[in-house]
């Protein structure tokens, strides 16, 4: 049988365009909180009053043996200390059914909302952050949810019960020379009898090393990139090395290679084609999973900054009463408050099905694993030497074993991982402008013939003599307006103000630069921090409000990140046009010239001939086979 060897395409800036436009979810069928936000549409109905969670006593009563198993069985030290998470966590998480959360119950599972789902990942994951990642890569970018959202009622039935009953899988598409630009994916599947024939290579696949089930990103002859549902001991595969990373030190990553495996016709999933459709749709709600992971991160650093800060006394007072530091633990408590709002909201209004949340969903993303790595920095500077020491080293001369040096490490990859910050500024603001293209596209498309631009024109005159007299006035002006909200109502006046502010900066940039704006990506930036930084104040806000009766501080932590939210705001207003981007762009050119190699002079680089980004080539595999598989538990026994 031969291989045709398919490397990396050589495709143009608009062909790479138009492949992931085509995998956008184009239509808008619900409304959106965050789409209405950026257009200067303050839309608060959408969120408030705090949606309230359907009752499940079965999800309860999860979450509560899940949180005594992580208390009891579940060693985070020895993970991190031994670099992998031990048999018989796979062998307790199973029996508890956490390999099944999100999966339905008439497949074995237990059909978690999503706020109990990521309930669940924030308390594993304070435990260990590469449990955590386990579970949230086999479940929200493995094969449960692709197969939940898309899949047949025969691959569900095939593959869903054994998923549940606590075999993992994982989700490939990266390869070493493909990341965010799929366009020029080299794995392919060729057709053959009964089915395909893959050949590739795939890299960083999280629970690849363990995964019996795998959904593969492949391209198809004439048809695109598609998803198949592989199965990870079919003949031709190997994992060809497991990774190792800054944190997450239990994390099982792989490099795996496809040789001539055969996939059967019906592990297609969703149709031909489909693939990057497929993939971003489960990162709609997928992408949830990921701050779930960095609320927990907030609230084990609030806990040890406030331990530490009360009991740790310098000039006769505890540390955590000088300004220097009192400031930092204002920040840690006001920002885990507005973490925790934001994906609470995010889970709420995902499982009520009323509203389209791609927006919110990117949003809490975005803003949780920027500033979550911001509250462990902070943390290891309140710590001080002791920060940057390890647990174990703490332990080992008889101090508690506060690990925020792991924490610092484990957070960091939250901002590359499911979409790295700068792919998350692009894609959300893709999503921002879209009513404008839709009514201006052709305008500012150099590809459109003059015919389509004047219909263009005409349309988007109508359209914007319609909105702009909008962004005028609005209910933020009112003095009264929001005042249900008592001491918050000033802050979402502020809001609705800055929407509109928002949405006028986006029109003005749009008509100053046109089709040149999707290059101007530290303006979009801006942008979206703004719209991050925007829903997070109205989700603190909203949840105050809903719960000053029974938790009256939460008001406090509310106007506190505010009022921290509101000065980054107005920094990033100012940004917006006084900024050095072309000035860094000019440099950059000219550092990538040699210009400025000189500044290299005078230090030692570690000799090495290696390329930047490995070449491979197809074939088999030529080294030894990496997998591990999880025994079977002595004595199984069944959840409760």
């Amino acid at each position: 049988m031969t291989t045709t060897q398919r490397k990396p395409a050589d495709v143009s800036e608009q062909q790479a365009r138009r492949v992931a436009e085509a995998a956008r979810e184009t239509e808008w069928r619900k409304p959106s909180f965050g789409k209405e936000l950026f257009l200067g549409r303050f839309r608060l109905d959408l969120i408030d009053p705090w949606p309230a969670p359907e009752p499940r006593p079965d999800a309860d009563d999860f979450l509560a043996r899940l949180d005594a198993y992580a208390r009891s069985e579940m060693d985070g030290a020895r993970i991190e200390r031994e670099a992998r998470i031990p048999d018989e966590v796979f062998h307790g998480l199973a029996r508890l059914g956490a390999f099944g959360m999100k999966i339905d119950k008439e497949y074995g599972g237990l059909g978690l909302s999503n706020l109990h789902y990521c309930k669940a990942l924030t308390l594993v994951g304070s435990v260990s952050p590469a449990v955590g990642a386990l579970l949230s890569a086999h479940q929200s970018i493995g094969v449960p949810q692709p197969l939940k959202i898309f899949g047949s009622a025969e691959q569900k039935k095939a593959f869903l019960p054994r998923l549940a009953a606590g075999e993992v899988s994982a989700f490939l598409l990266t390869e070493p020379d493909v990341g965010s630009d799929p366009a020029r994916l080299g794995t392919v599947a060729e057709p053959v009898e009964g089915g395909y024939r893959l050949n590739g290579i795939k890299l960083w696949a999280t629970n690849g090393t363990v995964a019996t089930l795998l959904v593969v990103m492949a391209r198809v002859p004439d048809k695109g990139i598609t998803a198949f549902v592989v199965e990870g001991d079919a003949p031709g595969i190997t994992v060809e090395r497991r990774n190792e990373f800054l944190g997450l030190r239990g994390l099982e990553n792989s490099v795996t290679r496809f040789h001539d495996v055969f996939v059967p016709a019906e592990n297609v999933i969703g149709g031909l084609g489909k693939g990057l459709k497929i993939a971003l749709t489960t990162l709609n709600t997928g992408r949830l999973s990921l701050p779930a992971m960095c609320v927990g991160a907030g609230k084990r650093s609030l806990q040890i900054a406030r331990e530490w800060s009360a009991d740790r006394v310098q000039w006769g007072r505890p540390v955590g009463q000088h300004e220097a530091v009192s400031t930092k633990l204002a920040f840690i408590a006001a920002t885990t408050y507005a973490m925790e709002s934001m994906l609470d909201l995010s889970c709420l209004i995902a499982d009520d099905d009323r509203n389209d949340i791609r927006i919110e969903a990117a949003l809490v993303k975005l803003f949780a694993s920027e500033m979550a790595w911001r509250v462990a920095d902070e943390l290891v500077q309140i710590r001080g030497g002791r920060g940057f020491e390890t647990a174990a080293s703490l332990d080992a001369r008889g101090e508690r074993p506060a690990e925020a040096e792991q924490i610092l490490r484990d957070l960091r990859i939250n901002r590359i991982f499911e979409g790295s910050t700068e792919i998350m500024h692009l894609l959300i603001a893709r999503e921002a402008v879209d009513a404008h293209l839709a009514v201006a596209g052709d305008i500012v498309d150099p590809e459109a013939g003059l015919a389509r631009k004047a219909r263009a024109g005409a349309r988007a005159g109508a359209f914007y003599a319609r909105w702009l007299p909008t962004l005028a006035v609005g209910r933020g002006q009112t003095l009264n307006a929001y005042a249900e909200f008592g001491p918050l109502a000033a802050h979402l006046r502020y809001v609705e103000r800055a929407s509109r502010k928002l949405a006028r900066s986006t029109f003005y940039a749009m008509s100053r630069w046109q089709g040149k704006l999707e290059r101007k990506q530290g303006f979009l930036g801006r942008i979206v921090d703004i719209g991050a930084e925007l829903f997070a104040m109205s989700a603190t806000c909203v949840r105050a409000r809903a719960e000053r009766r029974d938790r009256p501080a939460g008001t406090e932590l509310a106007d506190l990140f505010c009022r921290q939210a509101r000065l980054r705001v107005e920094a990033l207003f100012t940004a917006l046009w006084d900024n050095t981007d072309a000035l860094d762009g000019k440099a950059a050119r000219r550092l990538l010239d040699g210009r400025y190699a000189f500044l290299e002079e005078g230090m030692v680089a570690p000799p090495s001939d290696n390329a930047w980004v490995a070449a491979w080539q197809p074939g088999p595999g030529t080294v030894a086979d990496v997998r591990r598989r999880i025994p079977p538990p002595d004595a199984p026994e069944q959840s409760g």
